[in-house]
């Protein structure tokens, strides 16, 4: 009887195998980093563009956008914008950044019927951030005096990011500050596993 002989892969093919799975699991984690780094730098930049396009309301019409007590005099629209107090302060009418009432909420309205954001002069929603949350802003949020732009619904692996890049790396003090969704109380750490609403003081 004859035996047959098995054929098994050399060292050199194993090998060669190995270092192609390396290369493909080497790609796919760069991507992942690629593709977070680039939603990090929007929130970074959608946070600037805010604060520009707000100060460039104010310094055009003396007023804060969302608290712009002539803005219906001042947009030809139909129907005519709602308007704020005019006090200084984007004030909520509920405490709550996200609020479909109050100069929050009308906020949008006037920066889009100056032309400083896209979109119609009488849209108030409110622009999602890079991690499909909400993004509004308000007077104050946790223990940020001011106005703050406030990010909703960030994940806790990326609140811990953004606060080491640009504030202390404490989540309820400094210029950067979060709360967990649905709470209004400050975040004492960021947990992977949850969500939080970041402020940014403008």
């Amino acid at each position: 009887m004859k035996l047959q002989k098995i054929k098994g892969f050399t060292l050199v093919e194993i090998a060669i195998v190995l270092v192609i799975v390396g290369l493909l699991i080497g790609g796919v984690l760069k991507g992942q980093e690629m593709i977070t780094n680039a939603k990090l730098k929007r929130i970074e930049s959608d946070n600037a563009g805010i604060a520009a396009a707000m100060f460039s309301y104010q310094d055009r019409y003396l007023q804060l956008p969302g608290d712009d007590s002539a803005a219906s005099g001042r947009f030809n629209t139909t129907p005519p914008l709602p308007v704020g107090n005019g006090n200084g302060i984007i004030g909520v009418s509920t405490g709550d950044w996200a609020a479909t009432s109050g100069e929050t909420a009308v906020f949008w309205q006037h920066l889009r019927a100056a032309g400083l954001v896209a979109g119609g002069s009488t849209d108030s929603t409110r622009p999602s951030n890079a991690y499909g949350g909400k993004i509004g802003v308000q007077d104050g949020f946790v223990n940020i005096a001011g106005h703050v732009t406030v990010f909703g619904q960030i994940e806790g692996p990326i609140a811990k990011i953004l606060e080491a890049r640009l504030d202390d790396g404490t989540p309820g003090i400094g210029r950067l500050q979060g709360s967990d969704v649905g709470s209004s109380g400050a975040a004492t750490a960021y947990l992977d596993s949850k969500r939080y609403d970041l402020g940014f003081r403008l």
